[in-house]
């Protein structure tokens, strides 16, 4: 659960992430029965996503990193090419003519995935440095881009540390630009609202309108994208 602080008038929210992780956020001034009829009013509500989640994990196959098999990137699908070169040193991989190319020698499936891993680092830390200081320049608070580094997670896009730095997962380069926007726009936010307050969704809502509505689409895609 998280608290939010006393002088912040806030509703008891209740989330359930794309992972199945269910969070409770409640002003700090919130009592356990309160808390707990607050859950219970939204039991049904919960179990519902929950449901949605296990069904849409079901289809979600695990790749096998071979030709033929689809990734994404930027919210567009590109086929995986594996070309086995035995004169070729070093792995590449390289976005050409709708096919994502992963060429070398002695390509096991772990190789190939370690290649393409790689790939999406590097367009992760350009694409995202470019985003932040487009957004950066439209966000009153914000004079400079923060520090930020990638860090692959297994339930989050992004995280805002106390100190002000952040945290981006390179997996959310598979996702469309407007979705990436949401995800840095969300934890710029934290740079002035460090909670999910009415001041905090305020800014969202400020800055881009059509927030919930990306957010579902990335939610419903999330477990594709951190998963291949």
């Amino acid at each position: 659960m998280c608290l939010l602080p006393n002088h912040q008038k806030a509703t008891i929210r209740v989330h359930v992430h794309p992972n199945g992780r269910v969070q409770v956020d409640a002003p700090q001034s919130a009592r356990l029965p309160e808390v707990k009829a607050a859950v219970q009013r939204r039991a049904r509500w919960v179990l519902k996503h929950l449901d949605d989640i296990e069904e849409r994990n079901r289809h979600v196959r695990p790749c096998q990193w071979v030709s033929g098999e689809s990734m994404r990137y930027l919210g567009r699908r590109y086929v995986l090419k594996v070309i086995e070169d035995p004169e070729q040193r070093k792995t590449t991989c390289k976005l050409t003519r709708g096919q994502l190319r992963v060429q070398g020698q002695n390509l096991t499936p772990e190789r190939t995935q370690k290649a393409v891993g790689q790939w999406y680092r590097e367009r992760a830390l350009d694409i995202f440095q470019r985003r932040l200081e487009r957004m950066v320049d439209t966000l009153p608070w914000a004079e400079n881009v923060p520090a930020w580094r990638i860090l692959e997670m297994k339930t989050q896009w992004g995280s805002c540390s106390p100190d002000g730095s952040l945290l981006l997962n390179p997996h959310l380069i598979k996702a469309p630009t407007r979705a990436i926007d949401y995800v840095l726009l969300h934890e710029l936010c934290h740079l002035v609202e460090h909670n999910h307050s009415p001041k905090f969704y305020g800014l969202l809502d400020r800055f881009l309108p059509e927030w919930r509505s990306v957010k579902e689409k990335l939610d419903g895609e999330s477990e594709l994208l951190l998963t291949r």
